[in-house]
Order: structure tokens, then C-alpha cells, then sequence
């Protein structure tokens, strides 16, 4: 089974891709929905961080009040990483047992849609990984109109993330949000199609004899990490690294035929 890492930023369109692999018929594990799981009443993972954080976080029902949580580690990154470690681990605990139970189903490829895929150190687990991308500026004009943000809110929110063109290094495949639907579901049918020729057919092998599986899924990953470079700087540039003025102009133009 061929795990493929799909991840982007805030506003650039993840969910929207994510929808149409689904339409491909391909499994996609959430981890987002993981996340939530993991933190659920009477888990080890919100034990651990009503010690650390304090009886504040949680709502009068038991359940994490995630807006309590956010406010406590949004701008500070030591606490930030007290969160990331309690919460990482319970998380990859799941996402095995999900991964699992998809090779057990006899899937050729499964997606796992990870917001923090590069932060989290999983884009190691996988053999593909997938970016969806569009320059910051449209983040930020795609961010300001979806959630009703001042500038400096949609920016603080934004810096808050590892910068999108910084993934670009660690993608085998970037899918370029920047321009009309058509053309996305013409880059992710693309992407599908170069997926299933990367899983070829030795993966029924792999499927029929889990150690073959085993052994194929560390020489994978290990060929990745040390012969292929995943995650060092490759100076990649896509269609939507555009001049910020040309991106500015555009989405004005836009506007007044919208008005008009």
C-alpha cells in the first residue's frame, strides 16, 4: 500500500483537494479528526494536558475547550511544544491503528491529510508526499474573505504556520491552487493517476505477504530520506510564485468585475 502525505497551509485549498481524491475513490485519513479523537474525555492525552495546563482548558461538560487551549499556546512556542509532544504521540498511535486497518482492506493507496505533516515528522512514514500550494498573498486574501479578519489577524494567524514554500521541498507532487477549479481537478487527476503508477502492481505482493510489505515500505522510506534528499532545499518554484504586484492587480480587476 502506497501512504501518501498530502498536506498545504491555512486557505490554500487542502480541503478542496482532499474532496476530489476522495471522488477517485482513494481512502484519505483525516488527521485532524485523529486529533480530536486523541484529546477525547478520560484519554491519557487530556489527562496529561489538564496537569500541564490547568483545569481552565477543559468545558464544564469534560470535553477540551479547544479555544482556551488555542489562546494559552497560539503565541507562545514553549508551550506549543508541550502541546505538540502530548498530543503527537497519541495522534501517530491512532493513525497506525487507521493505516492498519486500510492495508487490511486490501487498499492500494491511502491518503493522510495532515495539516502539520512536515511539522510532525511524518512525511517520513510516507512514500509520497503531496503539496497543495498558492503564494501568500492569495493565503492571506482567501483567508480575510472566508473568515472576516483584519490584515494583521490573517497574518498572525498565517505566520503561525511553517511558510507553504518552505513544503515545497519535501513534495513528490504539488498541486498549484491558484487559479480556477477546472484547473485544480485537472492537477489532482493528474496526481492520481501518477500515484497509482507509482504503487504499479507489487503492492497484491506486498498485500499477500506482509513481510515483503514490511521490508519495501523501510527500503522506501530509507531511499527517501538518504538517496532521494526529501526535505532539503531543491529551489523548486511553481506557477503560483508570482509577482506579488501581478497576484495584487488580478484580484483587484476581479473585485470591480464582481461590483460592476
Amino acid at each position: 500500500m502506497l501512504v501518501v502525505g498530502l498536506t498545504g497551509g491555512i486557505a490554500s485549498g487542502k480541503s478542496t483537494v482532499t474532496s476530489l481524491l476522495k471522488a477517485h475513490a482513494i481512502p484519505v485519513i483525516d488527521l485532524d479528526i485523529l486529533a480530536r479523537v486523541a484529546v477525547e474525555p478520560e484519554s491519557y492525552a487530556l489527562s496529561a494536558l489538564v496537569r500541564h495546563f490547568g483545569d481552565s482548558i477543559l468545558r464544564s461538560d469534560g470535553t477540551l475547550n479547544r479555544e482556551a487551549l488555542g489562546s494559552i499556546v497560539f503565541n507562545n512556542e514553549k508551550e506549543r511544544k508541550v502541546l505538540n509532544s502530548i498530543v503527537h504521540p497519541a495522534v501517530r498511535r491512532l493513525l497506525a491503528w487507521e493505516l492498519a486497518k486500510a492495508w487490511l482492506r486490501g487498499e492500494k493507496i491511502c491518503v493522510v491529510d495532515a495539516p502539520l505533516l512536515i511539522e510532525a515528522g511524518l512525511w517520513k512514514l510516507c512514500g509520497a508526499i503531496v503539496v497543495v500550494y498558492c503564494s501568500e498573498i492569495l493565503q492571506l486574501q482567501r483567508l480575510r474573505s472566508r473568515n472576516n479578519l483584519s490584515l494583521t489577524d490573517a497574518q498572525a494567524r498565517l505566520s503561525s504556520q511553517r511558510p507553504l514554500s518552505e513544503k515545497l521541498d519535501y513534495a513528490d507532487y504539488v498541486i498549484d491552487n491558484s487559479g480556477p477549479i477546472g484547473d485544480l481537478q485537472n492537477q489532482v487527476d493528474s496526481v492520481v493517476a501518477k500515484l497509482h503508477k507509482r504503487a504499479g502492481w507489487s503492492w497484491v505482493v506486498s498485500w499477500l505477504v506482509p513481510p515483503v510489505g514490511i521490508v519495501r515500505a523501510a527500503l522506501r522510506v530509507g531511499w527517501r530520506l538518504w538517496f532521494q534528499g526529501v526535505g532539503k532545499k531543491k529551489g523548486r518554484s511553481t506557477r503560483g510564485e508570482k509577482k506579488a504586484e501581478e497576484i495584487e492587480m488580478r484580484d483587484r480587476r476581479r473585485r470591480s468585475s464582481a461590483a460592476s
